[in-house]
C-alpha cells in the first residue's frame, strides 16, 4: 500500500462516511470542503479521516484522527510510513504570503476564519528540505510561522526560519500565549 500510495495513488475506502459533525468548533461545510469521513474498519475505527492529497491531486495517505482523549496515538497515518506534503496542497500564497501551522486541525480553523493562504506541516519536527522547495516553486517570498507555543514547537519555528533563510523568504515567528495553539 505504502509504494501504490507513492506512485498511483490510493483510492477513499469503501463504505466510508462523510463526517458531518462541528468537533473542536470546526463546521460541517469545512470538514466537507477537505474530505473528512468516518469509517468503522481500522486504522479508520473512531477517528476523523482526511484525504492527503499531493499536488498531482493523488490520495498518498489518510491523516486520522481520534475525537477521544485518552485514545493512544492521538493522530494515525495510513499507510504508516506515508511521506505526507503540505496541505492542502492547492493553496497558493497571497501576496506571496503562505502561513505555516503544525496540524490539520490548526489549519481547518485558519481556513474558517479567512485565511486560505494557510499550510499544514504536519508535526513540529516534519518540515522538510522538499517542502521548502515546493514554497519556493509556488512563489512565496514570505512565510508566517505559526507553531505551537511548546519547546518543540519553538524549536521547530527556529529550525523553519532558518531554513527559509536560505531561499530569501522572509519569515516572521508568531509567538501564542502558553496554553493555547493555532486551532484556537
Amino acid at each position: 500500500e505504502e509504494k501504490r500510495a507513492s506512485s498511483v495513488g490510493l483510492k477513499m475506502p469503501k463504505n466510508f462516511m462523510p463526517y458531518v459533525g462541528n468537533w473542536r468548533e470546526i463546521t460541517p461545510e469545512t470538514y466537507k470542503l477537505f474530505g473528512a469521513f468516518l469509517h468503522p474498519d481500522k486504522p479508520f475505527t473512531g477517528r476523523i479521516s482526511f484525504p492527503i492529497k499531493d499536488l498531482t491531486g493523488r490520495i498518498v495517505a489518510f491523516n486520522c484522527r481520534t475525537q477521544s482523549p485518552t485514545d493512544v496515538p492521538k493522530y494515525l497515518i495510513h499507510p504508516p510510513k506515508a511521506v505526507l506534503p503540505l496541505y492542502p496542497s492547492q493553496v497558493r500564497p497571497i501576496k506571496g504570503r503562505v502561513i505555516l501551522v503544525e496540524g490539520i486541525f490548526d489549519m481547518l480553523n485558519m481556513w474558517q476564519l479567512g485565511y486560505h493562504n494557510t499550510l499544514c506541516i504536519f508535526g513540529a519536527s516534519n518540515f522538510s528540505r522538499k517542502k521548502l522547495e515546493i514554497l519556493d516553486r509556488i512563489g512565496v517570498t514570505r512565510v508566517d510561522i505559526l507553531m505551537d507555543p511548546d519547546a518543540p514547537g519553538q524549536m521547530a519555528a527556529s529550525k523553519i526560519a532558518e531554513m527559509l533563510d536560505t531561499r530569501n523568504i522572509v519569515s516572521r515567528n508568531i509567538k501564542l500565549p502558553i496554553g493555547t495553539d493555532p486551532g484556537e
